[in-house]
């Protein structure tokens, strides 16, 4: 738990690994996840260091393995479980494993290459049959010649005729010529017309549609294609009719000039497509057994070349000592993990066989540390809502430990409502039996993986909205009646002729036996049933609002005693924390005494003389209010000195921290004092290294030692640190008064969510209810399906939606600012765990 509230305490270490068993080191570091690596070179390019080239030959292997995973999902085979985790290879190995992966690069490619050379024939081949067949129905006109066929007038002879082939032509005289082929069926209208127009009416186009789809062998889609046949006159027009077929990339095939010769051509066609078909057939069960074998060890591949990139990238940022024999490492690490840092090591040096051990050393430093915030599977969710406002300065107080129960509470609050909180929480509680199926885990679905990250905070907002739920008593827009209500209608007496003749009937609490006592749990249903409900439960929302908004501010101002204590800014106390406190509770802590006293001392007897909270808050800034009732005895003298308070502790949080630091800054160099003991001249940097190291380790911030005048090397500057202090003074006042209306929306989205949730169940559910007749059964389903869809699409999703961004800015702006700073940098560790995979961004993992 202290390590939730405050973070990691952390050192800065130093590591010597021999160059033996540097290697084997960082990978039992990076197994561990333990320490987060500096750059020791920053000032060399990523070109110039030492191991530049093992790093280029690991990308080499990551293009081979990213060539391998797309042929392997190409053919559509699984992967196998990714339950491995095999450690990085040592340095001998990686030849072995370059050489296996492009001696299987190389077969892959040239039994890839000869699989597209013989689906490419095989598609020419079969395009030449579709060709041979349509054409024949062109030359040969029978009596079911197809329509599709377009004649010109230059050859009216030919419409005469009812057989015509190459011989009667060459009889005519005609030196006629064929081109014929197949093109898209995109293309045949924009190549007719170019045929026209350029030959100028020298030419007759044939053509009709292949009844099948045939593979385009640039994108490989199925397309539809037409088969042409032009018959043109002349050498000259046919070289322009070849430059248009190629323009328009025609498959152009050679077109026989006899039956006899058609006929050779088919068959010799169909035995050819026959041993390309066997042959294709081999060599696709060929490629496919090559890509299960090497599926069944690409994954085990993919995460030791990515260790081992990742470990040479590290030893890229370590320096050798002036021996060359020796790595030099500095990491930032937690101090409770050194002792697990020095067995790592030792491990790395005995799997290594080195003679020389590696050791840590730990360094003092200046410089402030990361913030490593240890969370599990239940806390991570929290502590990112945390994180996503910034990440906290080192040691300083984490909000996470407390927004695990604030954060679902506020939400309830918004949200109320039994029926849908158990909805949300037998969703969440689903997720949560359900987390270590891969099948979630795994989805590429943004928002499927924003929902299941997140299943413990909604598991916790659907069991507060239940809790909520039963306060309000509020289920589906419907109250519960589990108690008995404690109204009676009985004892007022009333008529049959006051019941038929009055629409509203008012019961009166003051009479004997109409109410018997407060329900048990939350709000009587009886409420439900009342006209001036929607007035009695804006009332009561707004003062619930209003005094949890003002017990969350107040508890988000003490949580910063802490800091203050811990960094040993005692000063903060006095000159800060007291007056934000005196000038909150002084004021809007009154306005929650009054609420609570109004709630308790006066009854429904003597209610209606009862005084306007409004009213009187107003006057108590006016210094008014002697014509008015007064709440309590004493009431005026104590608002006085209440706003008297408030008012003087603005001076004193405007000008006392900037003094004081003032005077210490000044009086320090005259007293020459260090938290009570003399100040003794510093003559080497290093013992003022380890004074700071000292300090940090007891809890002091570096940046008091600069703030307080403590550091010889920087100046106290009073005007900057009064307009600091004067800003945040300005936001504060204002601030209070703005966030405690920005409360408010506690209320307003409570009363929207069960407004929306009775006009829902108003005009879907009743209309369904409403039906008496035979049919009423068979027509309710229906309107339930509808009810159920608009109830989790509008009052779970989007209204959930909305309740949850409201509760992240109450917690953001108006309690986390009270105390925590969010200007910290967050701890990376070194964990092959942690590590991201192109791959998986990809898909192909």
């Amino acid at each position: 738990m202290s390590s939730l509230l405050r973070g990691e305490e952390m050192c800065l270490a130093q590591l010597f690994l021999q160059s033996g068993s540097a290697y084997d080191c960082i990978s039992e570091l990076g197994e561990l996840g333990l320490v987060e690596f500096r750059d020791l070179n920053p000032s060399v390019t990523a070109f110039q260091r030492k191991h530049v080239n093992e790093i280029k030959k690991c990308e080499e292997m990551e293009r081979i393995l990213g060539y391998l995973l797309r042929e392997v999902k190409k053919a559509d085979i699984s992967l196998p479980e990714r339950d491995v985790n095999p450690v990085a290879p040592l340095p001998k190995h990686v030849m072995a494993i370059m050489e296996q992966l492009q001696r299987l690069e190389v077969e892959l490619g040239e039994v890839t290459r000869n699989k597209e050379k013989l689906q490419r024939n095989l598609l020419e081949l079969t395009e030449y049959t579709h060709m041979l067949r349509i054409t024949r129905k062109f030359v040969q006109r029978t009596a079911e010649r197809e329509p599709l066929q377009v004649q010109y007038e230059e050859f009216p002879f030919l419409e005469k005729e009812t057989m015509m082939d190459y011989s009667s032509m060459q009889r005519l005289g005609a030196k006629l010529g064929f081109i014929s082929g197949l093109i898209q069926r995109v293309k045949i209208e924009a190549f007719e017309r170019m045929l026209w127009r350029v030959c100028k009416g020298y030419t007759i186009l044939s053509y009709a549609e292949v009844e099948e789809y045939l593979e385009n062998p640039d994108t490989g889609e199925p397309t539809k294609c037409v088969v042409f046949l032009i018959s043109y006159w002349g050498d000259q027009i046919g070289q322009k009719v070849k430059k248009i077929c190629d323009c328009y990339h025609c498959h152009v095939y050679p077109y026989p000039s006899s039956n006899e010769e058609r006929n050779d051509v088919v068959e010799g066609l169909r035995t050819r497509i026959q041993d390309l078909h066997t042959v294709l057939n081999r060599t696709e069960d060929y490629l496919r057994q090559v890509l299960i074998k090497a599926s069944e060890s690409v994954y085990t591949w993919v995460i030791q070349v990515k260790k081992m990139k990742a470990i040479y990238y590290i030893l890229n940022l370590c320096s050798f000592d002036v021996t060359n024999k020796c790595l030099i490492a500095e990491v930032w690490c937690p101090v409770n993990d050194i002792p697990t840092l020095r067995r790592a090591l030792e491990e790395g040096s005995r799997k290594s066989g080195a003679t020389v051990p590696s050791f840590v050393n730990r360094i003092p430093t200046s410089d402030t540390p990361p913030t490593l915030i240890k969370t599990n599977k239940f806390t991570s969710g929290f502590q990112n809502i945390v994180d996503a406002y910034g990440v906290g300065s080192y040691r300083e107080v984490n909000p996470a430990p407390f927004t695990i129960i604030t954060f679902p509470f506020l939400f309830a609050v918004m949200f109320g409502d039994l029926g849908h909180g158990v909805i949300m929480a037998v969703f969440a509680a689903w997720m949560v039996l359900c987390e270590n199926n891969r099948k979630l885990k795994n989805t590429r679905n943004e928002i499927w993986n924003t929902f299941f990250e997140g299943r413990y905070i909604i598991l916790m907002m659907g069991l507060f909205s239940i809790y909520t739920g039963l306060i309000y008593n509020d289920c589906f827009s419907k109250s519960l009646n589990i108690f008995g209500s404690g109204w009676s209608v009985k004892a007022m007496g009333w008529t049959k002729e006051q019941w038929e003749n009055n629409r509203f009937l008012t019961l009166d609490p003051n009479v004997t036996g109409v109410f018997k006592g407060p329900y048990p749990l939350g709000i009587d249903p009886i409420w439900n049933l009342a006209s001036n409900r929607l007035t009695f439960l804006n009332s009561y929302k707004m003062k619930m609002s209003v005094i949890l908004g003002i017990i969350h501010m107040s508890f988000g101002v003490i949580l910063s005693t802490y800091n203050y204590l811990h960094f040993r800014k005692k000063y903060n106390l006095y000159l800060v924390f007291l007056p934000e406190l005196l000038f909150l509770l002084c004021l809007f802590g009154y306005l929650v005494f009054m609420i609570l006293y109004k709630w308790l001392a006066f009854s429904a007897k003597d209610s209606r003389h009862a005084p306007s909270i409004l009213i009187h808050f107003i006057n108590m800034f006016l210094m008014q209010g002697d014509g008015l009732q007064p709440l309590y005895p004493g009431q005026t003298g104590l608002q006085i000195f209440l706003v008297v308070i408030a008012v003087l502790s603005v001076p004193v949080l405007l000008l006392g921290k900037p003094v004081y630091l003032y005077w210490l800054h000044n009086g320090s160099h005259r007293l020459g004092l260090y938290r009570g003991y003399e100040r003794v001249r510093r003559n080497s940097e290093e013992e003022l290294y380890l004074m700071r190291a000292h300090d940090m380790e007891e809890g002091s911030s570096h940046s008091d030692l600069s703030s307080s005048g403590e550091n010889p090397t920087e100046e106290f500057d009073f005007a900057d640190e009064l307009l600091h202090q004067a800003i945040h003074t300005i936001e504060y006042c204002l601030g209070c008064v703005s966030n405690t209306a920005s409360y408010l929306r506690l209320w307003a989205l409570s009363l929207a969510h069960a407004q929306l949730s009775e006009v829902l169940w108003a005009m879907v559910m009743r209309v369904g209810l409403r039906m008496d007749s035979t049919l009423g059964v068979l027509f309710l389903v229906p309107v339930f399906g509808l009810f159920a869809v608009l109830t989790v699409s509008i009052l779970l999703v989007m209204e959930g939606l909305s309740a949850f961004l409201h509760a992240l800015r109450l917690h953001w702006v108006e309690f986390q600012n009270k105390f925590y700073g969010g200007t910290g940098v967050k701890f990376c560790p070194f964990a092959f765990s942690l590590l991201p995979s192109s791959f998986e961004h990809d898909g192909l993992l």
